[in-house]
Protein backbone atom coordinates (compact mmCIF):
# COMPACT_ATOMS: atom_id res chain seq x y z
CA UNK A 1 0.00 0.00 0.00
CA UNK A 2 1.92 3.03 -1.29
CA UNK A 3 1.30 6.34 -2.94
CA UNK A 4 2.85 5.03 -6.15
CA UNK A 5 0.32 2.21 -6.30
CA UNK A 6 -2.54 4.74 -6.17
CA UNK A 7 -0.93 6.72 -9.00
CA UNK A 8 -0.34 3.57 -11.05
CA UNK A 9 -3.89 2.37 -10.52
CA UNK A 10 -5.27 5.68 -11.77
CA UNK A 11 -3.06 5.55 -14.87
CA UNK A 12 -4.16 1.98 -15.61
CA UNK A 13 -7.79 3.07 -15.41
CA UNK A 14 -7.05 5.46 -18.26
CA UNK A 15 -4.74 3.18 -20.26
CA UNK A 16 -7.20 0.26 -20.19
CA UNK A 17 -9.93 2.33 -21.85
CA UNK A 18 -12.26 2.04 -18.86
CA UNK A 19 -12.20 5.77 -18.20
CA UNK A 20 -13.12 6.54 -21.82
CA UNK A 21 -15.91 3.97 -21.65
CA UNK A 22 -17.34 5.46 -18.46
CA UNK A 23 -17.15 9.01 -19.76
CA UNK A 24 -18.68 8.01 -23.09
CA UNK A 25 -21.70 6.60 -21.31
CA UNK A 26 -22.10 9.81 -19.28
CA UNK A 27 -21.69 12.10 -22.28
CA UNK A 28 -24.44 10.15 -24.07
CA UNK A 29 -26.93 11.33 -21.43
CA UNK A 30 -28.57 14.50 -22.79
CA UNK A 31 -28.63 16.39 -19.51
CA UNK A 32 -29.36 19.86 -20.92
CA UNK A 33 -30.70 21.71 -17.89
CA UNK A 34 -31.97 24.59 -20.07
CA UNK A 35 -34.54 22.33 -21.73
CA UNK A 36 -38.02 22.15 -20.20
CA UNK A 37 -38.26 18.37 -20.72
CA UNK A 38 -34.93 17.52 -19.07
CA UNK A 39 -36.19 16.57 -15.57
CA UNK A 40 -36.27 12.80 -16.11
CA UNK A 41 -32.84 12.75 -17.77
CA UNK A 42 -31.28 14.82 -15.00
CA UNK A 43 -32.72 12.49 -12.35
CA UNK A 44 -31.60 9.40 -14.27
CA UNK A 45 -28.02 10.67 -14.52
CA UNK A 46 -27.77 10.82 -10.74
CA UNK A 47 -29.83 7.73 -9.93
CA UNK A 48 -28.66 5.36 -12.67
CA UNK A 49 -25.13 6.53 -13.43
CA UNK A 50 -23.61 8.08 -10.30
CA UNK A 51 -25.39 6.42 -7.37
CA UNK A 52 -24.49 2.79 -8.32
CA UNK A 53 -20.80 3.68 -8.62
CA UNK A 54 -20.86 5.36 -5.22
CA UNK A 55 -22.60 2.37 -3.65
CA UNK A 56 -19.83 0.10 -4.94
CA UNK A 57 -17.31 2.41 -3.23
CA UNK A 58 -19.03 2.20 0.15
CA UNK A 59 -21.09 5.39 -0.03
CA UNK A 60 -24.66 5.83 1.07
CA UNK A 61 -26.51 8.24 -1.17
CA UNK A 62 -29.92 9.72 -1.82
CA UNK A 63 -31.57 11.93 -4.42
CA UNK A 64 -32.88 15.18 -2.93
CA UNK A 65 -35.60 17.25 -4.57
CA UNK A 66 -34.70 20.84 -5.36
CA UNK A 67 -36.19 23.44 -3.01
CA UNK A 68 -36.96 25.49 -6.15
CA UNK A 69 -40.00 24.10 -7.92
CA UNK A 70 -39.19 22.74 -11.36
CA UNK A 71 -35.40 22.84 -10.90
CA UNK A 72 -33.17 19.76 -11.18
CA UNK A 73 -32.48 17.38 -8.28
CA UNK A 74 -29.38 16.93 -6.13
CA UNK A 75 -27.47 13.84 -5.04
CA UNK A 76 -25.92 13.75 -1.57
CA UNK A 77 -23.59 10.91 -0.59
CA UNK A 78 -21.50 10.01 2.46
CA UNK A 79 -18.60 7.69 3.20
CA UNK A 80 -17.68 7.88 6.89
CA UNK A 81 -14.68 6.05 8.35
CA UNK A 82 -14.05 7.74 11.70
CA UNK A 83 -15.03 10.82 13.70
CA UNK A 84 -11.32 11.49 14.26
CA UNK A 85 -10.47 11.75 10.56
CA UNK A 86 -10.70 14.85 8.35
CA UNK A 87 -13.77 15.21 6.16
CA UNK A 88 -13.73 16.32 2.54
CA UNK A 89 -16.70 17.67 0.63
CA UNK A 90 -16.50 17.26 -3.14
CA UNK A 91 -18.86 18.69 -5.74
CA UNK A 92 -19.80 18.31 -9.38
CA UNK A 93 -22.67 19.00 -11.72
CA UNK A 94 -24.29 16.54 -14.07
CA UNK A 95 -26.03 19.06 -16.30
CA UNK A 96 -24.54 20.54 -19.46
CA UNK A 97 -25.34 23.42 -21.77
CA UNK A 98 -27.36 22.78 -24.93
CA UNK A 99 -25.71 20.52 -27.46
CA UNK A 100 -26.16 22.79 -30.51
CA UNK A 101 -26.01 19.58 -32.53
CA UNK A 102 -25.96 21.15 -36.00
CA UNK A 103 -23.05 23.48 -35.24
CA UNK A 104 -20.37 20.88 -34.54
CA UNK A 105 -17.67 20.15 -37.09
CA UNK A 106 -18.33 17.41 -39.61
CA UNK A 107 -17.90 13.99 -38.03
CA UNK A 108 -18.45 15.29 -34.49
CA UNK A 109 -21.57 15.16 -32.34
CA UNK A 110 -22.29 16.40 -28.82
CA UNK A 111 -23.76 13.14 -27.47
CA UNK A 112 -20.96 10.75 -28.33
CA UNK A 113 -17.24 10.96 -27.68
CA UNK A 114 -15.10 11.23 -30.78
CA UNK A 115 -11.36 10.80 -30.21
CA UNK A 116 -9.20 12.79 -32.61
CA UNK A 117 -5.57 12.71 -31.54
CA UNK A 118 -5.36 14.11 -28.02
CA UNK A 119 -8.85 15.61 -28.19
CA UNK A 120 -11.94 13.86 -26.85
CA UNK A 121 -14.92 15.68 -28.33
CA UNK A 122 -18.36 15.62 -26.72
CA UNK A 123 -20.67 17.81 -24.67
CA UNK A 124 -19.66 17.69 -21.00
CA UNK A 125 -16.21 16.24 -21.59
CA UNK A 126 -14.72 19.44 -20.15
CA UNK A 127 -17.69 20.82 -18.23
CA UNK A 128 -18.30 18.99 -15.97
CA UNK A 129 -18.73 15.27 -16.64
CA UNK A 130 -15.10 14.70 -17.55
CA UNK A 131 -13.89 16.54 -14.47
CA UNK A 132 -16.08 14.83 -11.89
CA UNK A 133 -15.48 11.47 -13.61
CA UNK A 134 -11.74 11.98 -13.06
CA UNK A 135 -12.29 12.66 -9.35
CA UNK A 136 -14.57 9.66 -8.89
CA UNK A 137 -12.05 7.36 -10.58
CA UNK A 138 -9.23 8.83 -8.48
CA UNK A 139 -11.18 8.13 -5.28
CA UNK A 140 -11.55 4.53 -6.47
CA UNK A 141 -7.80 4.29 -7.11
CA UNK A 142 -6.93 5.63 -3.65
CA UNK A 143 -9.47 3.30 -2.04
CA UNK A 144 -8.01 0.30 -3.86
CA UNK A 145 -4.42 1.24 -3.03
CA UNK A 146 -5.21 1.52 0.69
CA UNK A 147 -6.97 -1.84 0.79
CA UNK A 148 -10.56 -0.62 1.01
CA UNK A 149 -9.97 2.45 3.18
CA UNK A 150 -9.39 6.10 2.36
CA UNK A 151 -8.12 7.40 5.68
CA UNK A 152 -10.61 10.30 5.60
CA UNK A 153 -14.34 10.86 5.34
CA UNK A 154 -16.04 12.01 2.15
CA UNK A 155 -19.25 13.91 1.50
CA UNK A 156 -20.37 14.39 -2.07
CA UNK A 157 -22.81 16.91 -3.50
CA UNK A 158 -23.91 16.81 -7.13
CA UNK A 159 -26.34 19.26 -8.66
CA UNK A 160 -28.08 19.29 -12.04
CA UNK A 161 -28.65 23.02 -12.52
CA UNK A 162 -25.24 24.70 -12.52
CA UNK A 163 -25.61 25.74 -16.15
CA UNK A 164 -28.81 27.66 -15.31
CA UNK A 165 -27.45 29.44 -12.26
CA UNK A 166 -27.59 26.66 -9.61
CA UNK A 167 -31.20 27.27 -8.51
CA UNK A 168 -31.82 25.87 -5.04
CA UNK A 169 -28.16 25.24 -4.22
CA UNK A 170 -27.95 28.01 -1.63
CA UNK A 171 -31.24 27.01 -0.04
CA UNK A 172 -30.26 23.33 0.10
CA UNK A 173 -26.94 24.09 1.76
CA UNK A 174 -28.64 26.37 4.26
CA UNK A 175 -31.08 23.59 5.14
CA UNK A 176 -28.40 20.87 5.32
CA UNK A 177 -25.52 22.92 6.68
CA UNK A 178 -24.70 20.42 9.44
CA UNK A 179 -24.97 17.40 7.17
CA UNK A 180 -22.70 18.95 4.54
CA UNK A 181 -20.13 20.42 6.93
CA UNK A 182 -16.52 19.44 6.19
CA UNK A 183 -12.95 20.52 6.79
CA UNK A 184 -12.34 21.43 3.15
CA UNK A 185 -13.90 21.42 -0.30
CA UNK A 186 -11.87 19.67 -3.00
CA UNK A 187 -13.57 19.87 -6.39
CA UNK A 188 -12.87 20.41 -10.08
CA UNK A 189 -14.32 22.79 -12.64
CA UNK A 190 -13.03 25.45 -14.99
CA UNK A 191 -9.70 25.43 -16.84
CA UNK A 192 -6.06 25.19 -15.88
CA UNK A 193 -4.01 28.24 -16.77
CA UNK A 194 -2.70 26.13 -19.66
CA UNK A 195 -2.89 22.53 -20.79
CA UNK A 196 0.70 21.98 -19.69
CA UNK A 197 0.54 23.29 -16.13
CA UNK A 198 -1.46 21.78 -13.25
CA UNK A 199 -3.43 24.47 -11.46
CA UNK A 200 -5.12 25.12 -8.13
CA UNK A 201 -7.55 27.99 -7.68
CA UNK A 202 -9.02 29.05 -4.36
CA UNK A 203 -12.26 30.80 -5.28
CA UNK A 204 -13.76 32.77 -8.10
CA UNK A 205 -14.40 36.31 -9.17
CA UNK A 206 -17.89 37.58 -8.49
CA UNK A 207 -20.37 38.57 -11.15
CA UNK A 208 -23.17 41.11 -11.41
CA UNK A 209 -25.02 42.07 -14.59
CA UNK A 210 -26.96 45.27 -15.08
CA UNK A 211 -28.85 47.00 -17.86
CA UNK A 212 -28.74 50.64 -18.92
CA UNK A 213 -31.74 52.06 -20.78
CA UNK A 214 -32.36 55.41 -22.46
CA UNK A 215 -36.03 55.84 -23.46
CA UNK A 216 -36.62 59.35 -24.78
CA UNK A 217 -39.76 59.27 -26.93
CA UNK A 218 -42.20 57.13 -28.89
CA UNK A 219 -41.04 56.30 -32.38
CA UNK A 220 -38.18 57.54 -34.54
CA UNK A 221 -37.94 60.92 -36.25
CA UNK A 222 -36.34 61.85 -39.58
CA UNK A 223 -32.63 62.57 -39.03
CA UNK A 224 -32.61 65.32 -41.66
CA UNK A 225 -35.52 67.24 -40.20
CA UNK A 226 -34.73 66.64 -36.53
CA UNK A 227 -31.02 65.89 -36.37
CA UNK A 228 -29.29 68.26 -33.98
CA UNK A 229 -32.62 69.14 -32.34
CA UNK A 230 -33.50 65.87 -30.63
CA UNK A 231 -31.30 64.13 -28.11
CA UNK A 232 -30.04 60.87 -29.61
CA UNK A 233 -30.40 57.98 -27.12
CA UNK A 234 -27.54 56.07 -28.72
CA UNK A 235 -25.18 59.02 -28.30
CA UNK A 236 -26.38 59.56 -24.73
CA UNK A 237 -25.85 55.92 -23.80
CA UNK A 238 -22.47 55.66 -25.53
CA UNK A 239 -21.22 58.65 -23.58
CA UNK A 240 -22.65 57.33 -20.32
CA UNK A 241 -20.75 54.08 -20.81
CA UNK A 242 -17.60 55.99 -21.78
CA UNK A 243 -17.83 57.83 -18.46
CA UNK A 244 -17.73 54.46 -16.68
CA UNK A 245 -14.95 52.66 -18.57
CA UNK A 246 -12.42 54.34 -20.86
CA UNK A 247 -11.23 53.31 -24.31
CA UNK A 248 -8.44 51.20 -22.78
CA UNK A 249 -10.75 49.29 -20.45
CA UNK A 250 -9.88 51.15 -17.24
CA UNK A 251 -12.80 51.38 -14.81
CA UNK A 252 -13.58 55.05 -14.08
CA UNK A 253 -16.24 54.51 -11.41
CA UNK A 254 -14.24 54.58 -8.19
CA UNK A 255 -16.78 52.47 -6.27
CA UNK A 256 -16.49 49.64 -8.82
CA UNK A 257 -12.73 49.37 -8.47
CA UNK A 258 -11.26 46.79 -6.05
CA UNK A 259 -8.80 47.45 -3.25
CA UNK A 260 -5.10 47.23 -4.15
CA UNK A 261 -3.80 43.74 -4.87
CA UNK A 262 -2.37 42.22 -1.69
CA UNK A 263 1.21 41.06 -1.42
CA UNK A 264 0.22 37.39 -1.03
CA UNK A 265 -1.98 37.49 -4.15
CA UNK A 266 0.71 39.30 -6.12
CA UNK A 267 3.26 36.64 -5.10
CA UNK A 268 0.92 33.83 -6.13
CA UNK A 269 0.40 35.38 -9.58
CA UNK A 270 4.03 36.33 -10.21
CA UNK A 271 5.01 33.20 -12.18
CA UNK A 272 1.75 32.77 -14.12
CA UNK A 273 1.30 33.81 -17.74
CA UNK A 274 -2.02 33.92 -19.55
CA UNK A 275 -2.63 33.48 -23.26
CA UNK A 276 -0.22 32.70 -26.05
CA UNK A 277 -1.38 29.15 -26.77
CA UNK A 278 -2.85 27.80 -30.03
CA UNK A 279 -6.55 28.53 -30.41
CA UNK A 280 -6.52 31.41 -27.90
CA UNK A 281 -7.04 35.05 -28.92
CA UNK A 282 -4.09 37.41 -28.81
CA UNK A 283 -4.03 39.52 -25.64
CA UNK A 284 -4.27 43.30 -26.06
CA UNK A 285 -1.30 44.24 -23.90
CA UNK A 286 -2.32 47.90 -23.59
CA UNK A 287 -5.94 47.17 -22.58
CA UNK A 288 -7.10 47.09 -18.97
CA UNK A 289 -5.82 48.61 -15.77
CA UNK A 290 -2.41 50.21 -16.41
CA UNK A 291 0.57 49.15 -14.23
CA UNK A 292 -0.91 45.64 -13.84
CA UNK A 293 0.28 42.56 -15.68
CA UNK A 294 -2.26 40.70 -17.86
CA UNK A 295 -2.37 37.97 -15.21
CA UNK A 296 -3.13 40.48 -12.45
CA UNK A 297 -5.88 42.05 -14.57
CA UNK A 298 -7.85 38.84 -14.96
CA UNK A 299 -7.18 37.17 -11.60
CA UNK A 300 -6.56 40.08 -9.25
CA UNK A 301 -8.66 42.96 -10.56
CA UNK A 302 -12.13 43.90 -11.80
CA UNK A 303 -13.39 44.24 -15.36
CA UNK A 304 -16.40 46.18 -16.64
CA UNK A 305 -17.73 44.84 -19.93
CA UNK A 306 -20.36 45.82 -22.48
CA UNK A 307 -22.04 42.52 -23.39
CA UNK A 308 -24.57 44.02 -25.81
CA UNK A 309 -25.55 47.47 -27.12
CA UNK A 310 -28.53 48.27 -29.29
CA UNK A 311 -30.16 51.37 -30.70
CA UNK A 312 -32.30 51.76 -33.80
CA UNK A 313 -32.33 48.79 -36.20
CA UNK A 314 -28.73 47.55 -36.62
CA UNK A 315 -29.68 45.04 -39.34
CA UNK A 316 -31.64 47.55 -41.45
CA UNK A 317 -30.73 51.09 -40.39
CA UNK A 318 -32.97 53.94 -41.52
CA UNK A 319 -32.52 57.72 -41.64
CA UNK A 320 -34.19 58.31 -38.31
CA UNK A 321 -33.18 59.28 -34.81
CA UNK A 322 -34.10 56.21 -32.72
CA UNK A 323 -36.38 56.60 -29.72
CA UNK A 324 -34.38 54.41 -27.33
CA UNK A 325 -31.15 52.55 -26.65
CA UNK A 326 -30.04 49.91 -24.18
CA UNK A 327 -26.89 48.10 -23.13
CA UNK A 328 -26.24 44.97 -21.10
CA UNK A 329 -23.27 45.51 -18.79
CA UNK A 330 -21.29 43.13 -16.61
CA UNK A 331 -18.92 43.63 -13.69
CA UNK A 332 -16.53 40.79 -12.84
CA UNK A 333 -15.01 41.54 -9.46
CA UNK A 334 -12.63 40.25 -6.81
CA UNK A 335 -12.98 40.09 -3.05
CA UNK A 336 -13.19 43.52 -1.44
CA UNK A 337 -15.36 45.16 -4.11
CA UNK A 338 -18.49 46.95 -2.85
CA UNK A 339 -20.64 45.15 -5.41
CA UNK A 340 -23.77 44.95 -3.26
CA UNK A 341 -24.08 48.73 -3.51
CA UNK A 342 -23.55 48.75 -7.27
CA UNK A 343 -26.94 50.29 -7.99
CA UNK A 344 -26.41 53.34 -5.78
CA UNK A 345 -22.77 53.70 -6.89
CA UNK A 346 -23.63 53.69 -10.60
CA UNK A 347 -26.73 55.84 -10.15
CA UNK A 348 -24.76 58.51 -8.31
CA UNK A 349 -21.98 58.39 -10.91
CA UNK A 350 -24.41 58.87 -13.80
CA UNK A 351 -26.42 61.60 -12.13
CA UNK A 352 -23.33 63.61 -11.20
CA UNK A 353 -22.34 63.61 -14.88
CA UNK A 354 -25.74 64.66 -16.19
CA UNK A 355 -26.91 61.24 -17.39
CA UNK A 356 -30.23 61.41 -15.58
CA UNK A 357 -31.97 60.05 -18.69
CA UNK A 358 -30.19 56.72 -18.26
CA UNK A 359 -32.26 54.14 -16.38
CA UNK A 360 -30.51 51.40 -14.39
CA UNK A 361 -31.68 47.87 -13.63
CA UNK A 362 -29.36 45.63 -11.58
CA UNK A 363 -29.71 41.83 -11.59
CA UNK A 364 -28.88 39.53 -8.67
CA UNK A 365 -25.11 39.02 -8.34
CA UNK A 366 -22.78 36.23 -7.26
CA UNK A 367 -20.21 37.07 -4.54
CA UNK A 368 -16.47 36.79 -5.03
CA UNK A 369 -14.53 34.28 -2.92
CA UNK A 370 -10.87 33.70 -2.19
CA UNK A 371 -8.88 31.59 0.28
CA UNK A 372 -5.66 33.02 1.67
CA UNK A 373 -2.84 31.57 -0.50
CA UNK A 374 -0.88 30.94 2.74
CA UNK A 375 -3.59 28.63 4.15
CA UNK A 376 -2.26 25.23 5.31
CA UNK A 377 -4.65 23.35 3.01
CA UNK A 378 -3.28 25.31 0.06
CA UNK A 379 0.35 24.52 0.90
CA UNK A 380 -0.58 20.86 1.34
CA UNK A 381 -2.31 20.62 -2.04
CA UNK A 382 0.50 22.38 -3.88
CA UNK A 383 3.08 20.08 -2.31
CA UNK A 384 1.07 16.99 -3.25
CA UNK A 385 0.71 18.02 -6.89
CA UNK A 386 4.38 19.00 -7.10
CA UNK A 387 5.40 15.61 -5.70
CA UNK A 388 3.23 13.85 -8.28
CA UNK A 389 4.10 15.81 -11.40
CA UNK A 390 7.58 17.13 -10.66
CA UNK A 391 6.49 20.67 -11.50
CA UNK A 392 5.26 23.63 -9.48
CA UNK A 393 1.51 24.01 -10.03
CA UNK A 394 0.02 27.39 -10.83
CA UNK A 395 -1.79 28.92 -7.86
CA UNK A 396 -4.69 31.26 -8.64
CA UNK A 397 -6.19 33.04 -5.63
CA UNK A 398 -9.41 32.99 -7.65
CA UNK A 399 -10.66 31.90 -11.04
CA UNK A 400 -11.22 34.67 -13.57
CA UNK A 401 -14.74 33.35 -14.15
CA UNK A 402 -17.52 32.64 -11.69
CA UNK A 403 -18.63 29.49 -9.88
CA UNK A 404 -21.14 28.99 -7.04
CA UNK A 405 -18.17 28.84 -4.67
CA UNK A 406 -19.78 31.25 -2.21
CA UNK A 407 -22.08 28.39 -1.17
CA UNK A 408 -19.09 26.44 0.13
CA UNK A 409 -17.01 29.37 1.35
CA UNK A 410 -19.78 31.44 2.96
CA UNK A 411 -22.83 29.24 3.59
CA UNK A 412 -20.90 26.11 4.63
CA UNK A 413 -17.85 28.06 5.83
CA UNK A 414 -14.92 25.97 4.60
CA UNK A 415 -11.69 26.57 2.66
CA UNK A 416 -12.11 25.73 -1.01
CA UNK A 417 -9.55 24.03 -3.26
CA UNK A 418 -10.39 23.67 -6.95
CA UNK A 419 -8.12 21.50 -9.11
CA UNK A 420 -9.28 21.96 -12.72
CA UNK A 421 -8.78 19.30 -15.40
CA UNK A 422 -9.69 21.31 -18.49
CA UNK A 423 -7.74 23.98 -20.39
CA UNK A 424 -8.56 27.42 -21.84
CA UNK A 425 -9.03 26.19 -25.43
CA UNK A 426 -11.55 23.44 -24.61
CA UNK A 427 -14.54 25.18 -26.31
CA UNK A 428 -16.51 24.95 -23.09
CA UNK A 429 -20.18 25.94 -23.67
CA UNK A 430 -19.56 26.04 -27.42
CA UNK A 431 -19.73 23.52 -30.27
CA UNK A 432 -16.74 21.15 -30.42
CA UNK A 433 -16.22 21.02 -26.64
CA UNK A 434 -13.41 18.64 -25.79
CA UNK A 435 -11.17 17.20 -23.11
CA UNK A 436 -7.49 16.56 -23.70
CA UNK A 437 -6.64 12.90 -23.16
CA UNK A 438 -3.11 13.47 -21.81
CA UNK A 439 -4.43 16.07 -19.35
CA UNK A 440 -7.11 13.62 -18.20
CA UNK A 441 -4.49 10.92 -17.59
CA UNK A 442 -2.28 13.27 -15.61
CA UNK A 443 -5.29 14.58 -13.67
CA UNK A 444 -6.29 11.04 -12.67
CA UNK A 445 -2.83 10.55 -11.19
CA UNK A 446 -2.80 13.97 -9.50
CA UNK A 447 -6.14 13.39 -7.81
CA UNK A 448 -5.39 9.79 -6.78
CA UNK A 449 -2.19 11.00 -5.11
CA UNK A 450 -3.99 13.96 -3.53
CA UNK A 451 -6.55 11.63 -1.98
CA UNK A 452 -3.80 9.25 -0.88
CA UNK A 453 -1.96 12.10 0.80
CA UNK A 454 -5.08 13.19 2.64
CA UNK A 455 -5.42 9.67 3.98
CA UNK A 456 -1.88 9.94 5.34
CA UNK A 457 -2.70 12.87 7.63
CA UNK A 458 -4.15 16.35 7.89
CA UNK A 459 -2.22 19.20 6.25
CA UNK A 460 -1.26 20.74 9.60
CA UNK A 461 0.26 17.42 10.68
CA UNK A 462 2.04 17.10 7.36
CA UNK A 463 3.49 20.59 7.72
CA UNK A 464 4.93 19.63 11.08
CA UNK A 465 6.19 16.17 10.29
CA UNK A 466 6.89 16.28 6.55
CA UNK A 467 5.70 13.74 4.02
CA UNK A 468 5.27 10.25 5.50
CA UNK A 469 4.61 8.36 2.26
CA UNK A 470 6.62 7.54 -0.82
CA UNK A 471 6.27 9.82 -3.84
CA UNK A 472 7.59 9.97 -7.36
CA UNK A 473 7.13 12.41 -10.20
CA UNK A 474 5.23 11.23 -13.28
CA UNK A 475 7.34 9.75 -16.00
Amino acid sequence: MTRDIAIQSAAEHYDSGRFLEDLGRRVAARTESQEADSADRLHAYLADEIAPLLKACGFTSRIVANPVKGAGPFLIAHRHESDTLPTVLTYGHGDVVRGYDAQWHEGLAPWRITVDGDRWYGRGTADNKGQHSINLAALQAALKARGGRLGFNVKLLYETGEEVGSPGLHALCEQLRDELSADVLIASDGPRVSAHRPTVFLGSRGLVNFRLDVKLRDGGHHSGNWGGLLRNPGVTLANAIASMVDAQGRILVEGLRPPPISASVRRALADIEVGGYPGEPAIDADYGEPTLTPTERVFGWNSLEVLAFRTGNPDKPVNAIPPSAFAHMQLRFVVGTDWQNLESIVRRHLDERGFTHVELDVERGVPATRVDPENAWVRWALRSIRDTTGMQPALLPNLGGTLPNDVFAHVLGMPTLWVPHSYPGCSQHAPNEHLLGPVAREALQIMAALFWDLGAGRPDAADAAGRQTSSSALS
